[in-house]
């Protein structure tokens, strides 16, 4: 029997072993260029608004939406991927995803007017929202389970060093060429990533589901509710703004009945066995988490260092680097261990690591010069290198791979929910404390203060410059307090990995998942 004989033979079993292992990497590159690309999106633009006022003529107010636009779009047809996968095959829905994000980028770095940026942004959230949860659940089902962690943690280095290379790509760009290369510069990402996706995915099965309209539109109200709100709020005054109160009851009544929705039809949007997992539940709960940290820390730090610091962009860039550095190396590590230690070993110590950089952020003050934000920042890209690797991999361990493409969309929108809850947060609370906090030191400037003798205090000028001195000092003291609320948020959340459920291995086994019953 030839073919019995040859598939025997380890030299056959060789020859075709490279071959697989060329075609995952060629697979996993693919998909690391389209997340990396989409997930750039979400912080590149920043640095490129002011420069985007005057060549679209709009105010600052309005140029906001370039911005919310694309969030919104983004977090509404999250959990429309796993549907649109199962419908049309997963395949199919990554390259039109890729080609619409290139082409809508395209759109956007020709754009003239503000309203043709509103919409080419939808049309790249829109497009873009299908191909972190994709490429996850892709990779998932190429990778034996005993090797989910070291593709997880190539994976992951796409998304999470992207945000953090965001700002500094999009200040280079911008100053040195137009802040239309900010879009631009997906073109040859996307095309790359297109022929290679073209290439290298498999197909999945269809599968024919009932679409639930309802369910679809009333999550969508509630999270592009929460989202208007949350982007929103503070330019509004929260709940002081008729519009935010407006957005707030929509999304309560959104969420409302989309859960009322998903108990009681037969066929809900959301299927009703995801969260019959113990280690899904449990590891979205930590995602929420670490969209809140990872996030709310990238969109505090450029601004202490940028607005009261007078660094350039390119500066503060550079400094925040180093927090990439340590996301790459520590996933590079993780994917060398995954499997022979325990993952909530490893999640604990990444949630340690985060609150030992905060602890460090809390540190931080108006004379440091710029290596306390290098230690911390490379501190807490290890520890979230840790924890995300970790997690990606554990959270769809048990959950059947019918189930995974809706579970990867999930995941991905609670991610995406906590960093939008914890920028708004820290945001609200830096405002609102550095208030309190001038107020408090402004009691402090009296003729009586034996400090302030010398100074001229019947002077407007020199009233001036004390004022700036306290708004400054008001304002650290702001961003020391919100670092020290996500320090304490990160260790309030370790204890929950009980809640991981791991079965202890036998000599020379490697721990098993186990799922809740």
């Amino acid at each position: 029997m030839p073919d019995a004989s040859a598939s025997a033979d380890p030299r056959a079993m060789e020859a075709q072993a490279p071959a697989a292992k060329s075609g995952r990497l060629l697979l996993t590159g693919s998909l690391m260029a389209a997340t990396f690309m989409q997930a750039l999106d979400t912080t590149i633009a920043n640095v490129a608004l002011p420069h985007m006022e005057g060549s679209l003529s709009a105010t600052q107010d309005q140029i906001t939406w370039i911005l919310t636009s694309y969030i919104v779009a983004a977090a509404i047809m999250t959990p429309l991927t796993g549907w649109l996968a199962g419908r049309f095959g997963r395949k199919r829905v990554l390259l039109i995803s890729v080609a619409g994000f290139v082409l809508s980028s395209a759109l956007c770095g020709i754009a003239i007017s503000l309203p043709q940026m509103v919409i080419y942004r939808l049309l790249q959230g829109v497009s873009g929202a299908a191909l972190v949860p994709i490429s996850q659940a892709v990779l998932l089902d190429t990778y034996p389970t005993s090797k989910h962690g070291q593709a997880m943690a190539m994976w992951g280095l796409g998304v999470t060093l992207a945000p953090v290379v965001g700002p500094v790509l999009g200040g280079w760009l911008t100053d040195d060429y137009s802040w239309r290369w900010v879009f631009y510069i997906n073109v040859p990402i996307g095309i790359l990533a297109f022929f290679g996706l073209l290439t290298s995915v498999k197909d999945s099965p269809r599968i024919k589901r009932n679409f639930d309209f309802f369910g679809f539109g009333v999550l969508s109200v509630g999270v592009g509710a929460l989202q208007m709100m949350l982007d929103r709020g503070e330019i509004k005054d929260w709940f002081n703004s008729p519009e935010i109160i407006v957005e707030a009851a929509l999304a309560g009544f959104g969420f409302y009945f989309f859960v009322v929705r998903m108990v009681t039809a037969k066929h809900p949007f959301l299927s009703l066995a995801l969260f019959k997992d113990r280690n899904f539940v449990t590891g979205n709960m930590f995602i929420f988490v670490v969209g809140i940290i990872l996030f709310a820390t990238l969109v505090l730090v450029p601004p202490l260092f940028q607005g009261l610091m007078n660094y350039p962009v390119i500066t503060t860039g550079l400094i925040m680097a180093p927090r990439g550095v340590g996301t790459m190396l520590s996933m590079v590590l993780v994917g060398r261990v995954a499997g022979k230690i325990d993952p909530r070993i490893l999640i604990g110590f990444g949630f340690a690591l985060s609150a030992l950089s905060l602890w460090q952020m809390m540190g931080f003050d108006l004379q440091m010069d710029e290596w306390p934000v290098i230690w911390s920042g490379l501190t807490q890209g290890f520890g979230v290198g840790f924890a995300y690797v970790s997690l990606s991999s554990v959270s769809f361990a048990t959950l059947p791979p019918q189930y995974r493409a809706e579970g990867t969309a999930f995941f991905n929108l609670m991610r995406n929910l906590g960093s939008s809850i914890g920028i708004s947060a820290v945001q609200a609370l830096l405002t609102e404390n550095t208030q309190t906090m001038h107020s408090s030191l402004s009691r402090f400037i009296s003729p009586y203060n034996p400090a302030l003798h010398g100074f001229d205090l019947h002077s407007t000028q020199t009233l001036a410059q004390l004022n700036g001195l306290i708004t400054s000092q008001a304002a650290m003291v702001a961003y020391n307090d919100d670092f020290k609320i996500m320090m304490i948020l990160s260790l309030l959340t370790i204890p929950f990995l009980i809640f991981l459920r791991v079965k202890a291995p036998r000599p020379g086994e490697k721990p098993e998942i186990v799922a809740l019953e």
